[in-house]
């Protein structure tokens, strides 16, 4: 079994979309969650986040969450939308600092780290950042 915990700043845009995509593709063995260090637990996620999962034909019920301890213990790989939420994840948690990654760093993309985040901008930027958050899931599937 392979438990992966996507995290972004709110979990309402990047993380329950990275969710969405892995829970989409189906593997088996493998679990997935999202958080997010500065979220309101209970929250939907953004309309236009809904939106582009609609258009890509995946079905995901969201409701956001604060990261904890426990969901950090519970995973194998902790996958962080920027190096600011690893860092900050590192500096509350440090206990993990070993299955923690960006997402672009976990798949070997160093240049730039950080997934874009379309909070608050239009359904275009949106589906951008679908987009490559699909390619990079894709790439991270091969390495596990």
């Amino acid at each position: 079994m392979k438990r992966v915990l996507f995290v972004c700043t709110g979990n309402t845009c990047r993380s329950p979309m990275a969710e969405a995509i892995l829970k989409s593709k189906n593997l088996d063995g493998v679990e997935v969650k999202s958080a997010g260090v500065y979220a309101s637990n209970g929250s939907a996620a953004s309309a236009n986040a809904k939106k582009v999962l609609e258009e890509n034909q995946i079905d995901h019920h969201h409701q956001s969450s604060l990261l904890t301890g426990t969901q950090l213990e519970w995973a194998d790989v902790v996958l962080t939308m920027t190096g600011s939420h690893k860092m900050a994840i590192t500096g509350q948690y440090p206990q993990f600092s070993g299955k923690l990654f960006t997402l672009k760093e976990f798949v070997g993309e160093t240049y730039d780290v950080d997934v874009v985040d379309p909070f608050g901008g239009n359904l275009y930027i949106y589906q951008e950042t679908y987009k490559e958050l699909d390619k990079l899931i894709t790439k991270a599937i091969k390495k596990w």
